[in-house]
């Protein structure tokens, strides 16, 4: 089963500009915690809503703080063509429970989620799941 079959479709890119009351009523609006930023058509890096609670409220940062200044930069994502078995394997190394899925010629078309994964393969999921778990990584927040 590939990436396409599975992820969302529907998805909201911000600006590294905005600000994190604005992605935060984006993500309230949208019931999602997990969004792409994107910059002169380019996926430059993403946001989650522990990102903006541990990397601006908690650090006492203003609610004028920019996405660009508490995002990860590190974009990891996927191919929509890629065997999903591969892909949640690797969320499990790298630790992370969403991706940025991309076309062959790198073009943001969906977002894949182990909950996505769940719905089609439990097993899979559980597999993936039980590795992001486990403390560390360069997506922990402390790093």
């Amino acid at each position: 089963m590939q990436v396409s079959e599975i992820m969302s479709r529907d998805i909201v890119i911000v600006n590294p500009d905005e600000t994190i009351v604005q992605v935060a009523k984006k993500m309230a609006d949208n019931d999602v915690g997990f969004l792409p930023v994107g910059e002169d058509d380019r996926l430059v890096g993403t946001i989650t809503d522990r990102d903006i609670v541990v990397r601006c409220v908690a650090e006492g940062k203003d609610r004028d703080t920019r996405v660009r200044d508490i995002m990860s930069s590190d974009v990891k994502y996927c191919f929509e063509d890629e065997d999903i078995d591969h892909v949640t394997r690797n969320m499990g190394d790298i630790q992370v429970r969403r991706l940025p899925v991309v076309n062959r010629d790198k073009r943001l078309t969906g977002i894949v989620s182990l909950a996505d994964t769940a719905q089609e393969k439990p097993s899979v999921a559980g597999s993936g799941l039980r590795r992001i778990t486990t403390p560390s990584g360069a997506h922990n927040q402390v790093n």
